[in-house]
């Protein structure tokens, strides 16, 4: 509680739904930048570490948070040492020593006064971030705002801006998870799988069908040798004055089962090669589509699953489809025509003897499929609980610099085997009752032989049938017995087939409610960039809460408007409103006169382009970063353009190679400030009409800030360009503000005006001002 409380938390925490409990979601996506930056804050104040290391720790807070909660952070750092890195320079203001540093040296250090004083780096940087009453007025080191200790006291008792995005993504409701349950139930039962998995092999009908047809010769094999193994016994039978003949038949009956083998070689080789072509080709088309179907989902879906559970998916359920197909399902087939030519030749033999024997597939049967569905079930729990599991190493593994700061790697071990514990506890009890199963199954061929000489021993006696008529039905059924019960060693793989199966086509069955590859809308072939929001509210698929209440937002084409506000006040949803990763829940937001819902999705969103907050590179080169999403062949020369004016070229062609360097998982090879501005590089290179800013320099020094801000001023033109910012400095120049607080307008104009009129947006404008 005392460390919520330092970090300026605890007001939103005690909002939560379950409050403490609530959980966070995975890698804290159901919380809002700056609800995540205090959490973070509050679990290094609980450890009271002897050395405090704040890397840029409120840079993703609003202002008024901010100033709270650096001086929480004064107050933590008492007593210990403490390393700031900042670019936000009020934060760091009051700091005992400052280092700056430019192209790894160190090129001035002192208070903050004395650096003032000698008007050099840090001046210049204190400089770029002074905030103008009037944009005519020339830049000036303005003293920070005084208070009163009560005016403090009032401040911080004060509760914080609403949040709205977590808070309704943390609601309890069924309604989500009913939309994740859109499919028919009854598309999963065996019956409705196995036609969806054949499609995947239609492609291969030429392959299938050689694959079927050898199992069925395949599969009269057994019945065949039975029928030999018969003919021999009676061949030996004969008495030694018959010798010569008996050498004859014997050998005859021998040869017979050499033709026999060599057929069933030569059918089982091209079984196999033609099942294991079907197979591979349909694992292709099943990993293929079960991806296609998941890219196509719209943003809600990924927010009720984890990253972990889908690679489980996708790497794992996709492969285990392939009990179905294959050599398992050829041998499946196979078994399936020795029972029946079993026993359709022993009844012809000797009904009595056949009939009998014939009474105890049935058992043999029921004990497979009893010990397939059993599997079955617990295939599906295994899975659930294994994907949870995976999700939490994924989520460990890819926070693991957080891990080893903290020190948790054994928690975090400990914790992964608890979860896997619990699993295994339910797997042991699982397989105990599989393993009667089995047994019974392996056990009851045996049975059948009992059954078969008792009987058939009576029937002989009898003389109701003949010693090879015995040996005919006898050998039939229990050949056929055996190879029924090697057919249910491969059970266990045709229950994990059955699971993936259902899970693949739940997910291929699903429609979303945002489709991103439908061909369905008005064609969009230029965007002048007109934005209007019409009383728009919206609140998270699934919830009650709504993020924006009647929001009235007018934009003319090649405007530069700014969204401002506390954290969770509603900017960050407005910017996912305009790229359609919802759709608003009443009113309507209008561009060059459409309803953005009545438009092509993908050829609107191609003219429109997002940097955000926290930007995401991929496993590559630079050059794959910035030509990401862009169509046809671009010049080199405009390749070096966008990269001028994002200020990443100079370090780029400093690289030892320069556009081809690998950036690594996640651009982890790269500052924070490089890969922002790959990231607005990315966004300027597909010369979008529509330029959405979410934080955009929020990881940029002040230098490399007012660079790129030129930068992006300069792209703005001839553009509409949307952006939201806590540093004030960087939307001054905008040609209008709205203010948001509790997802409501409550502020617009320019700065000079907002200005003028002291409310909201000039106290934050104040509290950013830095003084000498």
């Amino acid at each position: 509680m005392t460390a919520a409380t330092k970090a300026n938390a605890i007001e939103f925490i005690r909002r939560l739904p379950a409050g403490f409990q609530t959980r966070a979601g995975e890698r804290g996506s159901l919380l809002s930048g700056g609800q995540r930056q205090r959490i973070a804050i509050a679990r290094a104040i609980i450890r009271d570490p002897g050395i405090l290391v704040l890397d840029e720790a409120t840079s993703a807070l609003d202002t008024n948070s901010e100033v709270l909660v650096q001086d929480a952070l004064k107050k933590a750092s008492q007593g210990r040492t403490t390393i700031v890195i900042a670019h936000r320079l009020s934060t760091i203001r009051d700091a005992d020593n400052i280092v700056v540093m430019a192209n790894g040296k160190i090129v001035e250090q002192g208070t903050h006064g004395n650096l003032i004083k000698r008007r050099s780096s840090y001046f210049n940087l204190v400089e770029a971030q002074q905030i103008r009453h009037d944009p005519s007025e020339k830049v000036g080191l303005l003293a920070p705002p005084e208070y009163s200790d009560s005016e403090k006291d009032d401040k911080q008792a004060a509760p914080e801006q609403h949040p709205t995005r977590q808070t309704a993504l943390l609601e309890t409701s069924t309604e989500a998870q009913e939309d994740d349950q859109r499919t028919d139930k009854r598309g999963t039962e065996t019956s409705g799988l196995i036609p969806f998995i054949v499609q995947f092999n239609t492609q291969d009908k030429g392959w299938m069908t050689i694959g079927l047809v050898m199992s069925i010769f395949g599969g009269s094999g057994t019945p065949t040798s039975a029928i030999f193994f018969a003919e021999c016994i009676r061949a030996m039978s004969k008495p030694p004055r018959l010798y010569q003949e008996l050498r004859d038949d014997v050998n005859f009956w021998a040869l017979m089962y050499l033709w026999l083998g060599i057929f069933l070689f030569v059918v089982n080789v091209w079984r196999d090669r033609a099942f294991a072509k079907c197979s591979e080709r349909m694992l292709f088309r099943a990993r293929d589509t079960a991806f296609r179907s998941i890219l196509r989902q719209e943003i809600s879906f990924f927010e009720s699953k984890t990253t972990g559970s889908l690679i489980s998916f996708l790497a794992t359920e996709t492969t285990n489809i392939s009990g179905f197909s294959g050599p398992i399902l050829g041998t499946i087939l196979s078994m399936s025509t020795c029972i029946v030519a079993a026993i359709i030749l022993s009844i012809i033999f000797s009904w009595k003897l056949g009939l009998v024997c014939t009474s105890t597939v049935p058992f043999l049967l029921a004990s497979g499929f009893l010990r397939f569905y059993m599997l079955s079930y617990a295939e599906a729990k295994s899975k659930a609980a294994y994907e949870q599991s995976a999700s939490y190493a994924c989520e460990a593994l890819s926070a693991i610099r957080t891990v080893a700061s903290l020190g948790r790697e054994q928690n975090v071990l400990e914790e992964y085997t608890r979860q896997l514990n619990v699993q295994s506890r339910a797997a042991l009890k699982t397989a105990a009752y599989s393993a009667v199963l089995y047994a019974a199954s392996q056990a009851l061929p045996f049975f059948c032989i009992a059954l078969g000489f008792w009987y058939g021993g009576t029937l002989v006696s009898q003389r109701e049938i003949t010693l090879f008529q015995f040996f005919v039905c006898f050998t039939e059924i229990v050949f056929s017995a055996q190879a029924a019960g090697s057919m249910f060693a491969s059970t266990p793989d045709v229950a994990k087939a059955r699971t993936a199966a259902a899970s693949l086509k739940e997910i291929c069955d699903r429609k979303p409610s945002i489709d991103t590859w439908s061909i369905e809308g008005l064609p969009v072939r230029s965007v002048t960039g007109a934005i209007e929001f019409q009383a728009v509210s919206f609140r998270y698929p699934g919830h009650n809460h709504h993020v924006l209440r009647d929001i009235d937002i007018k934009i003319l084409p090649g405007q530069y408007v700014a969204l401002v506000g506390a954290s969770g006040s509603g900017k960050s949803t407005c910017i996912s409103l305009l790229e359609r990763f919802y759709d608003c829940s009443t009113g309507r937001i209008i561009v060059d006169g459409k309803d953005i819902r009545s438009l092509n999705i993908n050829q609107y969103r191609s003219h429109v382009a997002l940097v955000s907050q926290e930007p995401v590179l991929y496993h590559g080169t630079i050059r794959d970063n910035i030509l990401l999403g862009t169509s046809g062949n671009i010049s080199e020369q405009a390749l070096y353009q966008v990269c001028r004016e994002a200020n990443i070229y100079d370090f780029i062609i400093s690289l030892p190679d320069g556009f081809e360097t690998t950036v690594g998982t996640k651009g982890v090879l790269l500052s924070g400030g490089q890969k922002q501005r790959i990231s607005i590089a990315r966004a300027l290179i597909r010369n979008p009409s529509i330029l959405l800013l979410d934080e955009a320099t929020s990881a940029l020094d002040s230098e490399s800030e007012k660079i790129v801000q030129a930068a992006l001023n300069q792209a703005s033109r001839g553009r509409t360009t949307v952006a939201i910012a806590h540093r004030l400095s960087t939307i001054q120049d905008a040609d209008h503000i709205y203010f948001l607080e509790n997802g409501a307008i409550v502020e617009e104009g320019n700065h000079t005006s907002l200005m003028d009129a002291g409310g909201r947006y000039a106290e934050l404008v104040s509290l950013q001002k830095l003084g000498t």
